[in-house]
């Protein structure tokens, strides 16, 4: 693409971004009430849609406070280190056929690279807001994602093995002849277990857990800066659905269909499982969830990685 071009579809990538995440709070509330049978939002417009508006506007509209204690200029550019890192990964997301913003040739090192920025947002924010329960918060956060982005990052060597590359465009040309989903099932269930952790989204938001931090790192803010946290929590859901569905479900992929369309459905797909998924699962304690990761995830990367390294290496022999 020219580079206006670029520039225009980056820029579209953006709007539909943040309007998604913006849509995505509706959408989550209404499929966990169908699939706990209740009603779920259902009074402002056809099926409670006008419920999305409505949380913009009072987000928007609610007293932006700063406490005299917090250290404020760290306190306020918290929230949007989040949002920063998220929306710079998608970046090198391919949805399509030369249907990219950048195609650079680590884009899976630079995928990795800005979902770890994101532990800088929550740990400035626990740390500037002055506030135990946040600093604790924030104190879980850094241990559980810097832990879990170990596991994150080892799940997908089977895949760099398995196409010969970082690139995202050409991992998903090499499952043409079959998805990583299942040559690479266990890097699959490593990768979103870690997933899962690392944006702490239910059931391991143990950083933010309300029955006993309040409300953790982000207890002291409100307002716009807030939102930034959810925005970015929600992008961050986004995100991921994409990279599982470039990574493991090849990507734009399919018969049929537009590319960019087979993306959107199995992309679609990928958050809804993560969705029911909070529904279906209890919060573990902090220590069970660290001892996830060190006892279980890692035996399994480094058996997924010594089973691929094997296959691979007797099929470049044979």
């Amino acid at each position: 693409m020219s580079e206006g071009l670029t520039i225009m579809f980056a820029l579209a990538v953006l709007v539909c971004a943040v309007g998604s995440a913006a849509v995505l709070t509706w959408f989550e509330r209404r499929l966990l009430g169908i699939w706990q049978d209740r009603y779920g939002p259902n009074r402002l417009g056809p099926l409670g849609i006008g419920q999305v508006a409505a949380d913009m506007l009072k987000l928007l509209t609610k007293h932006d406070w700063i406490p005299p204690f917090a250290d404020k200029w760290v306190f306020i550019f918290a929230p949007t280190a989040i949002v920063i890192a998220m929306m710079l990964g998608f970046a090198v997301v391919p949805f399509g056929p030369e249907l990219h913003i950048i195609d650079v040739n680590i884009g899976l090192l630079f995928f990795l690279g800005m979902t770890s920025l994101a532990v800088y947002s929550v740990l400035l924010g626990a740390l500037s807001s002055n506030n135990k329960y946040a600093l604790l918060g924030g104190l879980r956060s850094a241990a559980q994602m810097v832990s879990y982005e170990v596991f994150m990052g080892l799940s997908l060597i089977g895949v760099v093995m398995l196409s010969g590359s970082f690139n995202l465009q050409e991992i998903v040309e090499s499952q043409r002849d079959g998805w990583y989903c299942f040559s690479q099932f266990l890097g699959l269930f490593v990768f979103i277990i870690a997933a899962i952790a690392e944006s702490h989204r239910l059931p391991f938001d143990l950083p933010e857990a309300e029955h006993e931090l309040t409300a953790g790192f982000h207890t002291e803010y409100s307002g716009m800066k807030f939102t930034l946290f959810m925005l970015g929590e929600y992008l961050g859901l986004i995100l991921i659905s994409c990279m599982i569905t470039t990574l493991f479900f090849g990507g734009w992929l399919g018969p049929w269909l537009p590319p960019i369309v087979w993306f959107g459905i199995k992309t679609f797909l990928v958050i809804c499982f993560f969705i029911l998924l909070r529904a279906a699962i209890p919060r573990p304690r902090y220590d069970q969830l660290m001892s996830l990761g060190w006892k279980v995830m890692l035996p399994l990367t480094l058996i997924n990685l010594v089973v691929t390294g094997a296959v691979a290496l007797w099929m470049h022999g044979s």
